[in-house]
């Protein structure tokens, strides 16, 4: 399934093999979220900070965090 925000994760640490590495897991279990159509919330905020704000909590799973931006981190404009 295709998760446009997990994709700009991805693009933004330079592929899915760095984010999961970033995240201290295996690649795989990214692929596993992509089949399951979503982020696990408890990945979402250091996914946030990774990103600097660029992918959000709400942008990965606004069902779980209906804010804007979790981490309190400034968004640019």
């Amino acid at each position: 399934m295709d998760i446009p925000h997990l994709d700009k994760a991805c693009d933004l640490l330079g592929s899915q093999d760095r984010l999961a590495a970033a995240l201290g897991i295996k690649s795989p279990s990214i692929s596993e979220w992509r089949t399951r159509g979503r982020v696990p919330a408890e990945r979402c905020l250091a996914i946030e900070q990774l990103t600097v704000g660029k992918v959000t909590c709400h942008d990965l799973r606004p069902d779980v965090f209906p804010g804007l931006a979790v981490a309190g981190l400034q968004m640019a404009g």
